[in-house]
């Protein structure tokens, strides 16, 4: 077997080795059970809550906890606002980096806050050491907020009528502190002694082997990274992101980031399986969710281990295939791996340009994003995928004449108008904005011509990947787009703010209506839903209701791309 592939299948299996105790750990520290880290971490935990004054004790209802979201979200993004737009005198500016302008800070500010970490701006020159760390504690706030409020759904999913759910602050700080931080830690720590850099020190002249002198940017590297993959952030401390050596130094970092950024959202189904104690209903999502991840990595491998058609016209040999905006040290097939895992996931970390990749592996990264729940991100990949649920389950319940019914509770009209309203929302955003962009382009090219760096359809597909990226909370980007300009910072902040928080509020609205609903006991004629049927109904869901969807785009863009070539 290739080698190449062989580094895929053990990263694939050192994952589940890894995301299923996890899950089972996750399911503890999120039902308040006891755990090895108690003796540890309680201390620190109490300290949270007495200087913020929270009563854990305080049980809250699925409004209070939306409340708390949106609330603690906005004072956040005041916050980062503010350190944005004054780097320039702030401290920890060794390299005296300016401040960002008005427009990229609010586009900036946004995407941490919402775990999109789409970035308009180089790290190295476009930030100070303060601005990356404040950026760094957004991706564990982030994170931490889409652990919690998926809590709070897990909840809800419990056979008992109820409208308590717990309370959203413990979740938040325990997902911080017993969950994040410490594999953070450990990440961290495995990329200091691979070389990645861990200092507050500005830039290092060095001499290169041809006599010139160079200023190479440095920092606090190794714990931006960490937080970056655990929490499925993927910003990048310099501009090239995991493809930059300080960042991924060499082929086992490459594994370390590459399973890292996929753990949690896989353990999180796990801890499902173990809070609701249904394992086979978590086995069910999980395979659910891998078939199509599968379905995803396995062309897009095989593009890019073929090469591009195009040059293998010209008579110019790829033995290693399609290396174009790749390292030669990860090779194509690991860097395809990490393509369809940072894009199924809201990741957006990269160690290849996806610009670059072959137009059918380019249109795969945007399926990804756009199915937006195969993994998904930390907490709300699971809530896109509780979307598919109801919708599979309220589908299947008029197929064969029963009320539809999901862990004993009625799924009704209330309900399914919200699930069809989220569901319907992404592609909204994503079609919308990439309509208004491309009228915009070509009612005046001449002035917007910096906009596009490749014509026609790949053009077309820079701006698709674009809003794709910014409404799955991804943050990667077919970076030949030139996007730094206040249409493309502040269209993308309005669509990840709308597919930032609609897509928690209506999830949790439904879990919070069904828990205060009667449980009603399973008969012969209830649907089972940890079934290998009910899997392949939720299957077809997605296919019909969100890949369809985006069909007609993906044909002008990556799909008449491919074909232009033969």
């Amino acid at each position: 077997m290739n080698t190449e592939i062989m580094g895929i299948v053990a990263m694939f299996i050192l994952l589940l080795l890894l995301a299923i105790p996890l899950g089972n750990y996750m399911g503890k520290v999120l039902s308040n059970q006891k755990t090895w880290l108690d003796v540890i971490i309680n201390p620190i935990d109490h300290f949270c809550y007495k200087i913020s004054g929270i009563d854990v004790r305080k049980s809250m209802n699925w409004k209070q906890h939306l409340i708390a979201l949106l609330t603690i979200n906005f004072i956040w993004f005041l916050i980062a606002m503010f350190v944005l737009t004054n780097m320039s005198w702030l401290p920890l500016n060794p390299d005296a980096n300016p401040s960002m302008s008005g427009d990229l800070a609010f586009n900036t500010a946004i995407s941490f806050i919402t775990n999109t970490n789409l970035q308009h701006y180089s790290g190295e020159t476009g930030l100070s050491y303060l601005g990356q760390l404040s950026l760094m504690l957004w991706q564990f706030i982030s994170a931490g907020t889409g652990i919690a409020i998926c809590a709070v759904v897990f909840m809800a999913m419990k056979t008992s009528a109820t409208n308590e759910l717990g309370n959203f602050y413990q979740y938040f700080v325990r997902s911080c502190t017993r969950i994040l931080l410490p594999i953070a830690l450990v990440v961290a720590t495995i990329l200091v002694l691979n070389g990645t850099p861990m200092t507050f020190a500005g830039k290092d002249t060095i001499t290169t082997l041809q006599g010139d002198t160079v200023q190479v940017s440095r920092g606090p590297v190794a714990a931006f990274v960490a937080i970056k993959q655990i929490g499925t952030n993927g910003g990048g401390f310099f501009g090239p992101n995991s493809a930059h050596p300080f960042e991924n130094t060499n082929y086992l970092v490459n594994m370390v980031e590459t399973i890292s950024l996929v753990l949690i959202p896989i353990a999180m189904i796990f801890a499902m399986g173990f809070i609701l104690r249904k394992r086979k209903l978590a086995w069910v999502i999980f395979g659910v969710m891998t078939i199509g991840f599968l379905c995803l990595l396995i062309p897009s491998v095989i593009n890019e281990m073929k090469g591009n058609s195009a040059i293998t016209a010209m008579g110019i040999a790829q033995p290693m295939g399609s290396m174009e905006g790749k390292e030669v040290r990860f090779g194509s097939a690991a860097s395809a791996y990490w393509a369809i895992n940072t894009t199924a996931t809201s990741n957006g970390s990269v160690n290849a340009m996806h610009d670059s990749m072959t137009p059918l592996t380019g249109m795969c990264t945007m399926l990804g994003m756009m199915v937006n729940c195969f993994y998904g991100g930390v907490g709300v990949g699971f809530l896109n995928f509780y979307i598919f649920i109801i919708l599979a389950v309220f589908i299947s319940g008029l197929m064969v004449g029963r009320t539809p019914e999901f862990l004993g509770k009625k799924i009704e009209a209330k309900e399914m108008k919200i699930a069809m309203m989220i569901a319907l929302l992404h592609p909204l955003l994503i079609l919308t904005g990439t309509a208004l962009a491309s009228h915009v382009y070509a009612h005046n090219p001449t002035a917007y011509a910096a906009w596009l760096n490749n014509p026609s359809y790949h053009g077309f597909s820079e701006m698709l990947y674009e809003f794709t990226s910014s409404s799955a909370n991804n943050g990667s980007g077919f970076e030949g787009l030139g996007d730094n300009t206040p249409f493309w910072n502040i269209a993308c902040g309005i669509v990840m703010l709308l597919a930032r928080y609609l897509p928690i509020i209506g999830p949790v609205a439904i879990a919070g209506m069904l828990a205060q609903k009667k449980y009603i006991p399973e008969s012969n004629g209830t649907l089972k839903t940890d079934t290998a049927t009910f899997g392949l109904m939720i299957c077809a869901v997605i296919a019909l209701v969100a890949a369809l969807s985006f069909f007609p785009a993906l044909a002008l863009g990556p799909i008449a791309e491919h074909f232009s070539m033969h």
